[in-house]
């Protein structure tokens, strides 16, 4: 009897077929997880980016308030809300704004024309403040932490530097 050659291929095929699926099986979950990967990547850039603009939001909000006044009172938790849905996104941990230095203001600056008169040309002094904002990982979505500092300068009277300056 004689057999022919498509009898004896029939395995073949079949193994060589296995082999293949599997190599593609391969390919396609490596490019899944590059995928994935790349998203995450991107994912963490968007939840840093957010965390920096809360933490500048709420040190701008300590900036407008009166702070050298009282320092320790700007120390203070403040909830943002980047996506304005009405629920807090971040929140932010501003550490006590401090005094870095303090030099006495020569010459009268066009701002300075409305200020009262108890604050002279001689008693006026430009200080330095250093304001500092931390975001936590924990609380919020992305859970990305970022620490930003920003530089204040404030024009202050001679008896409220001397309070609040040392």
């Amino acid at each position: 009897m004689i057999r022919s050659n498509f009898d004896r291929q029939c395995g073949a095929a079949l193994v060589v077929g296995l082999i293949m699926l599997v190599l593609i099986t391969l390919m396609l979950l490596a490019a899944l997880n590059l995928g994935t990967t790349n998203f995450r990547a991107v994912s963490n850039m968007q939840f840093r980016e957010e965390a920096i603009a809360a933490a500048n939001q709420a040190i701008d909000q300590v900036i407008s308030s009166n702070f050298t006044a009282d320092p320790a009172a700007a120390a203070a938790d403040i909830e943002v809300d980047i996506d304005n849905d009405g629920g807090p996104d971040y929140v932010v941990t501003i550490a006590e704004p401090q005094c870095v230095y303090a030099v006495q203001a020569f010459g009268a600056d066009p701002s300075s024309l409305a200020l009262p008169s108890s604050m002279t040309i001689a008693s006026t002094w430009n200080t330095v403040w250093d304001i500092q904002a931390t975001v936590d990982g924990g609380g919020n979505a992305g859970g990305a932490a970022v620490v930003v500092r920003a530089g204040v300068r404030a024009l202050l009277g001679e008896a409220q530097k001397d309070d609040v300056c040392g």
